[in-house]
């Protein structure tokens, strides 16, 4: 599990679905007991607990709904880009069912000027386009034939980028099941795909302490 800070207070914990039973345990034990309001946890001490369902869910009003939802495989997309490297994959509850990755080089800035400035400029947003374009490729050849199939499609990494990849209008189909949770991840990697599926997967809880 993993914890860090909330805008606005707080910390954000991500709980694997099958730890969540033991999570609320030692949360009541933490706080002196607690109360139970639809997803929302209250300690005796004050603390409180919300919990967010993971992308695919239907709507859960409780905790036992979300324990039990939570807990059944679905099928999601995931789409993580950062500046010429993209990730795109199909899940299967923990398993990765298909997936691709790739790579384009891209330029760094540089403080350099004059025609040489304007030179490197249109080469590196030449390698841009390209770079998005291959992600493009990647997300229609990778995700798009299974979008009826996808309950929510999952998307992290650089916020921009995946923005770019999205707008192709070839791409709308999966721009409408992009769900609202974007997953902080490094440069798309195989390894890095992979746990975004368990990243995916997690109930997100926000704890304010005392």
């Amino acid at each position: 599990m993993s914890a860090r800070p909330a805008a606005g207070g707080g910390r954000w914990v991500d709980v694997p679905p099958e730890r969540l039973t033991r999570w609320l345990e030692n949360f009541a034990s933490r706080h002196g007991g607690h109360t139970v309001q639809g997803l929302v946890l209250t300690g005796t001490d004050g603390a409180t607990a919300e919990l967010f369902p993971p992308p695919g869910l239907p709507p859960v009003t409780d905790l036992a709904d979300l324990h039990e939802q939570a807990a059944a495989p679905r099928r999601i997309g995931l789409l993580l880009a950062r500046k010429g490297a993209v990730a795109a994959g199909v899940a299967h509850g923990r398993k990765l069912l298909s997936s691709k990755v790739d790579t384009h080089y891209v330029q760094g800035r540089t403080a350099a000027g004059g025609w040489s400035q304007q030179r490197f400029a249109r080469r590196r947003d030449n390698q841009a386009k390209a770079a998005a374009a291959d992600a493009v490729g990647i997300a229609a050849r990778i995700l798009l034939p299974e979008a009826r199939s996808l309950s929510a499609l999952v998307t992290g990494g650089d916020r921009t980028a995946v923005d770019t990849v999205l707008a192709a209008p070839q791409l709308a189909a999966l721009a409408a099941l992009r769900h609202d949770r974007f997953l902080d991840v490094p440069e798309p990697r195989r390894t890095v795909l992979e746990e975004a599926v368990d990243q995916a997967r997690a109930v997100r809880i926000l704890v304010r302490d005392p």
